[in-house]
């Protein structure tokens, strides 16, 4: 195994975000999804074309802090408990460079998990044959909704 390669959540944390995944509309009318779901960290790809990009050509600010708060979303909710739900209280994104590439990648990190609140780092990458660029960073709050979970 690559050591590299981050690590994997279990096979039941795994089906449990993809499927809560999968209810998201705004992520399926994106085009987006979900390439990597471990312990804490979550990495979700949109591809780049016209429908979500803005006037100049890149990709919308809206489409960029909507898979960076989805991304950081799931990793608090790969740590919470198998019968609650996930929903963001507040996150901030910085927008460094213009959002450009032939996708782009959002990474979500837990940094700091609570019972009932989770706090998240959001990194947003464009990513163009073999450039990987920081486009995007923010940081995010989460509640844990124990006993609810999504509908």
């Amino acid at each position: 195994m690559d050591e590299t390669a981050p690590e994997q959540a279990s096979l039941e944390v795994q089906a449990r975000i993809r499927d809560s995944f999968e209810r998201q509309g705004l992520m399926r009318h994106l085009g987006a999804r979900l390439t990597h779901i471990g312990p804490g960290r979550v990495h979700i790809e949109l591809p780049n074309r016209p429908e979500v990009t803005q006037q100049h050509g890149y990709v919308h600010a809206g489409a960029t802090s909507a898979i960076a708060d989805s991304a950081g979303g799931y990793a608090a909710y790969t740590l919470f408990p198998d019968d609650s739900s996930v929903l963001t209280v507040e996150y901030k994104i910085n927008l460094l460079a213009p959002a450009e590439g032939d996708h782009l990648e959002a990474v979500g990190v837990v940094l700091k998990p609570g019972r009932t609140l989770t706090v998240c780092r959001l990194e947003v990458f464009g990513v163009a044959a073999d450039r990987r660029t920081l486009i995007a960073t923010g940081q995010q709050t989460l509640i844990c909704l124990t006993g609810k979970p999504d509908r």
